[in-house]
């Protein structure tokens, strides 16, 4: 009886001895029913798991309900204590102004377009619109225009196509937008290079016009109509010849040069050595040299026609021909946008335009000391203290001033249409500083600082009243402002050896050019105080500033 026991106990097969058979004397669960309905997903309770809701005095989850919140009287969650502000975009303010405001409101909070400027019934073709934004906006941040007006057109154009949910960004050489559809569509992004910045306000004012026409409701323009405009625009000539550029310089170097206390003598010897300087750059320019060292080699006929003229002593003031060199190869126009982009948030841009014009005035600077140096080692007896002797010449100065800011708006290739009001501006910027510094005693940098916000805030009431950009009203301007002759003096005292003096009459030449800078954006924020700007229904204005610091 025992031999058949123990065959029973034997495997039977090879399954008996694997490792998933139930063992012996475990009772094994019931098999569950499956059916169609049965729920199978990662996510379904465990059984075993309790899930009643815990007392009320119990620490509870912190994805469940509050006890005192109720869902037929819900708080209004993520609004502010007084509620989302209306967006009233008025109809007649700037389209400069209207896209500045959307630009720095969230982009939740920006209200839908109202009109798309399109031909296709289907909709606007997204790359396409991208392409003609990219493209509007590099010919403008290559003109010099700043960081925030760029950003204020390439918005304005995308969202006249109806792309109301995009994002301009814009820095010293790279401009990028984003588009997305919506919240469940992949956004789409474009970018493009600036590699060649020119300055040609003509293109920039037609550019300026372009970009208003496709932002009024009034005036239909297609992809194609923007397309063959803007070609247009690129392929225009620009209004005045080198030659013509060249005569303009050595007009604004013997303004200068008058502008400073020189004669006659002075007047043609400045100009002469402008033109020279600016050949040579031309010739540098044509060989390939980079920006510094056309700047380097510029500044120098300045200031060996300033020397020369003082080993050969002929009775002329050496200081006024070398400052009047100076002044036409001031940076001006970069300097201005540079701090208007720091005033304004753009942090990045603002740096590479100011490291851009720090590389150009060190250009300047070694030029200039190259030939001080050889011109004190020939025994020129060059003296800093010839600005001490300044006459005030107010009838003179005015003159030389207004031919100053003609011939720098002819530099800067500006409309006909322009020049004389940018003539008259420039000088009453003169005049205002001649008032407060040598009538009334005031310091340079103060008297420089008015003068600039005035210069600041007729452009832009100017450039409003036109529609068009405030540069060519603002640029041309500010150049009896500049600090050409603290520049030259305290290259001056380095080059006799005198470092100190010369780092306080560089810093002066830093104040005064900060002064300009800050006091033309200042004078187009007053502008827009003053003038109706579409924002809340308070009327409250939003800041430039992202953020406050924190």
């Amino acid at each position: 009886m025992a031999q058949p026991e123990a065959e029973d106990r034997k495997p039977q097969s090879d399954d008996a001895r694997s490792a998933f058979v139930q063992p012996t004397g475990v009772v094994a669960p019931p098999p569950a029913v499956e059916d169609e309905s049965s729920t199978t997903s990662e996510f379904l309770v465990p059984d075993g798991l309790d899930v009643t809701p815990m007392p009320a005095e119990g620490e509870g989850s912190a994805f469940s309900t509050p006890r005192t919140y109720s869902a037929r009287h819900a708080p209004p969650a993520f609004t502010p204590p007084a509620g989302i502000p209306r967006v009233d975009l008025t109809k007649d303010a700037p389209w400069q102004d209207r896209m500045r405001t959307m630009l720095r409101m969230p982009v939740a909070e920006r209200p839908v377009p109202e009109t798309v400027q399109k031909s296709e019934d289907e909709g606007p073709a997204v790359p396409r619109v991208l392409d003609l934004t990219l493209r509007i906006g590099e010919l403008l941040l290559a003109g010099g225009e700043g960081a925030e007006d760029v950003e204020a057109a390439m918005f304005a154009v995308c969202r006249s196509y109806g792309l109301d949910r995009c994002e301009p960004n814009v820095t010293f050489t790279l401009l990028s937008i984003s588009y997305q559809p919506s919240l469940v569509d992949d956004p789409v992004t474009a970018s493009r290079t600036v590699r060649r910045r020119g300055t040609d306000y003509t293109r920039l004012s037609a550019v300026f016009r372009l970009v208003d026409d496709i932002s009024d409701d009034e005036t239909e323009v297609s992809l194609e109509e923007a397309y063959r405009r803007l070609a247009e625009i690129r392929r225009n000539r620009h209004p005045y010849n080198g030659w013509v550029l060249t005569a303009a310089t050595g007009l604004l170097a013997g303004a200068a040069s008058v502008l400073v206390g020189g004669d006659l003598v002075v007047f043609l010897a400045a100009a002469v050595s402008a033109v020279l300087g600016d050949r040579l750059a031309w010739l540098s320019a044509g060989r390939g040299l980079p920006e510094f060292y056309q700047f380097t080699v510029a500044a120098m006929p300045a200031a060996a026609m300033g020397v020369a003229l003082t080993l050969a002593d002929v009775d002329v003031r050496a200081s006024a021909v070398i400052t009047g060199g100076l002044f036409a190869l001031l940076p001006g126009r970069a300097l201005v946008a540079g701090v208007q982009d720091g005033l304004t948030g753009y942090y990045i841009t603002a740096a590479a335009r100011l490291l851009e014009v720090m590389y150009f005035f060190v250009g300047i600077v070694v030029g200039v000391l190259v030939v001080l140096y050889f011109g004190v080692k020939l025994g020129a007896e060059l003296n800093p203290d010839a600005a001490l002797q300044f006459a005030e010449r107010p009838v003179w100065q005015i003159g030389a001033s207004m031919l100053l800011s003609l011939t720098f708006a002819v530099l800067l290739q500006q409309e006909r249409s322009t020049v004389l009001m940018v003539t008259l501006n420039g000088g009453v910027a003169w005049s205002v500083y001649g008032a407060m510094h040598y009538a009334g005693g005031i310091s340079p940098v103060a008297s420089t600082a008015v003068a600039a916000g005035l210069v600041g805030l007729f452009g832009q009431l100017m450039s409003r009243y036109r529609f068009a950009s405030a540069l060519p009203y603002t640029t041309a301007a500010i150049g009896p402002l500049l600090p050409g002759s603290a520049t030259y003096f305290g290259l001056l005292a380095i080059a006799q050896n005198n470092v100190d003096g010369g780092l306080v009459s560089l810093t002066k030449a830093a104040a005064l050019a900060m002064a300009i800078a800050i006091g033309v954006n200042l004078g187009s924020e007053i502008s827009r105080l003053f003038l109706r700007i579409p924002g809340g229904s308070s009327g409250a204005r939003r800041a430039a500033k992202r953020t406050r610091g924190f």
